[in-house]
């Protein structure tokens, strides 16, 4: 029986859909170019191989380092040991507060370990909403049609676009005791020496510095969506908030929360703000200290030490990330499975 050109196609295709998944994708064919995931992989292996050297060989050495001793005297001797391995000891004398089987007196960095940890998470939330709120706000305007437009979204970068240790410094004399804050309100607040005070003095700059970051992730969503679609709601009658309630903010949600996501990671790692604008705590104790802060201050110390509370820092961080990821929808990488799921 002799088989017709159009024969052949239609058993072709029949084959194609025979290959078809239950999610609707085709399953590849690796006939066609046999070599295909082989050069993929050379072409990858320079990647891996400089992401491996430069991200995950630190992560590993750092974890590997947490679980070493420092020098330290020996009770017993009197002498003072290289270290070796220690265990969960680093972790038990940060997370526990323990120094030499004791709770640490006053003063000792791990008695105070989970105020910094308070105090970053701190400044991570109420610097990510005033920011998101902000950010929203000002991407809104920005996403409106009016003359000079372009000047006003080059003007709103600024802010973001100056390096944090200069941001610090400005916002230094801002709050000095002699400086614009005080003259400007008429008032005597000593913003970088005194506990709240220095807070807000944080969380404002960084607020100022790091909000055009958010209106600009932000400002990304809202273009993506039609104005057809606000036209239908003008239509049907809507009103401005149902319109933001009910077209806004669902189809918006994935560019805020990947802004809120990355955001949150930043504020997490806070260091030079800080440190620069109050000395890391300076007259106020540890009122200002950060996690990052802690691990260079410990690494003057000890380098173990700094690398058990860098690993719990990056379990944190990790765990924010994962929660943002899984929970919150905050998907950086869009896959066809995780859409179809979706819909």
């Amino acid at each position: 029986m002799s088989v017709t050109p159009m024969d052949a196609t239609t058993e072709e295709q029949q084959g194609k859909r025979k290959r078809r998944t239950k999610k609707g994708g085709d399953e590849p064919d690796h006939r066609i170019d046999p070599g295909a995931t082989r050069r993929a992989w050379m072409l990858l292996a320079p990647t891996i191989a400089a992401l491996s050297l430069v991200i995950i060989y630190p992560v590993v050495r750092a974890i590997y380092m947490s679980f070493q001793a420092d020098q330290h005297l020996d009770p017993t001797t009197g002498l003072f040991v290289a270290g070796g391995f220690a265990g969960f000891d680093n972790y038990t004398h940060w997370l526990g507060q323990r120094c030499n089987g004791q709770a640490c007196a006053t003063g000792e960095a791990a008695g105070y370990f989970w105020d910094v940890v308070f105090i970053t998470f701190m400044f991570a939330f109420v610097t990510v909403v005033f920011e998101t709120v902000l950010g929203f706000w000002f991407a809104t305007i920005m996403n409106k049609k009016f003359r000079g437009r372009g000047l006003l979204r080059a003007a709103v970068l600024i802010p973001w676009a100056i390096p944090t240790a200069v941001t610090a410094k400005l916002w230094y004399f801002i709050f000095a005791y002699d400086g614009i804050a005080n003259h400007l309100f008429g008032v005597h607040i000593l913003w970088t020496g005194d506990q709240w005070p220095a807070r807000f003095a944080i969380i404002i700059a960084d607020t100022w510095k790091t909000t055009p970051f958010m209106a600009l992730l932000i400002l990304a969503g809202l273009q993506l969506i039609s104005n057809d679609v606000y036209e239908a709601a003008r239509v049907d009658g809507a009103s401005v908030y149902q319109r933001f309630r009910y077209i806004t903010l669902p189809l918006v949600r994935p560019a805020l929360m990947v802004a809120i996501l990355f955001r949150s990671l930043d504020a997490l790692r806070m260091f030079d703000l800080p440190f620069i604008l109050t000395g890391g705590g300076g007259g106020t104790g540890h009122a200002t200290t950060t996690l990052s802060i802690l691990v260079v201050r410990q690494y003057q110390v000890g380098f173990n030490g700094s690398a058990a509370i860098s690993t719990i820092t990056f379990l944190l961080v990790f765990l924010v990330a994962f929660i943002f990821i899984k929970f919150l929808g905050a998907n950086v990488v869009e896959t066809e499975e995780s859409y179809s799921r979706k819909k």
